[in-house]
């Protein structure tokens, strides 16, 4: 059941980004995205129709990623919860394991927006596996999961307006409001709040060490991503970041600190600030 509580000042506070885009536009990535859709297991859902959902979804990332190569992506069914794998396919190709069913287009748009993001921080530009980013799990992982719940909320946001005037299909166009209204769901569960009258970095050094752990505190990695997403919204061309987030070798066990430096280093020198701007948000001052 949608919920009609939100966060007011962070819907006030995207808008503003959005007309702010409108009038400073990023440069876009116009390669078409290869998606393929194996249909056994999605329930009532046409593979045409949930590859069209899904191309809506990445594609609001997508095009802030300009010269960017990905590579085709196949997009199965799993019963348990949705998975980026860790190596390419026999073909070489990304696999994405989507965990829903039927027409809930909402759904797959969320799960397959933090499935992308994944994708283009362990494969975009020629990166031949996950396994140094994933295998063995480093200190850090929690900011690339936390990253990819932000692109989930960012997504779903980018769509609810796309799909007013420019949905994969006419008859969806009356779905765009529940698009926003997914998204706003989950910014309103109590446990992605910060506590009250908590400021969020000095939650974050209360839990960093507990994410260290386990980067898949899922409502911590909210947390986060509600932090981050107003920063993307404002500057989207920001995703493209995300691309160099794993390049070059680095130790598992280094501090946030190392691990920003270095993302930030591989990154072009256009994008730095971008970046810096995110350390700042950790209370990291480059």
């Amino acid at each position: 059941m949608i919920k009609s509580v939100s966060k007011s000042w962070l819907v006030a506070l995207g808008s503003f980004y959005f007309l702010l885009n409108c009038v400073l536009p990023a440069e876009e990535n116009s390669r078409p995205l290869d998606i393929q859709v194996q249909g056994q297991g999605f329930g009532n859902a046409a593979p045409a129709e949930i590859t069209a959902v899904l191309i809506s979804a990445a594609t609001e990332i997508w095009r802030y990623c300009p010269g960017t190569q990905l590579g085709g992506i196949n997009v199965y069914h799993r019963t348990d919860n949705p998975q980026t794998d860790f190596k390419r396919n026999g073909r070489g190709r990304v696999s994405i394991g989507l965990a829903t069913r039927d027409t809930h287009w909402a759904q797959y748009s969320f799960q397959f927006a933090h499935e992308f993001c994944h994708a283009l921080a362990n494969y975009s530009n020629g990166n031949s596996s996950r396994q140094s980013a994933r295998t063995p799990s480093h200190a850090n992982l929690w900011l690339e999961e936390s990253l990819c719940e932000t692109a989930s909320l960012f997504a779903l946001r980018a769509m609810s307006r796309t799909w007013q005037t420019a949905p994969p299909y006419q008859a969806w166009r009356d779905y765009a409001p529940w698009l926003r209204a997914y998204a706003e769901e989950r910014l309103a569960f109590p446990e992605h709040h910060l506590p009250r009258g908590k400021p969020f970095q000095f939650w974050f050094r209360a839990n960093q060490a507990a994410l260290r752990h386990n980067s898949g505190i899922r409502a911590s990695n909210t947390i986060i991503a509600i932090q981050l997403l107003p920063l993307f919204e404002a500057e989207p061309r920001g995703w493209k970041t995300v691309t160099f987030l794993n390049r070059g070798p680095h130790d598992a066990n280094e501090s946030l600190v190392e691990r920003i430096v270095h993302w930030r280093s591989q990154c072009p020198s256009g994008l730095r600030p971008f970046v810096a701007r995110l350390a700042a948000i950790f209370g990291i001052s480059l």
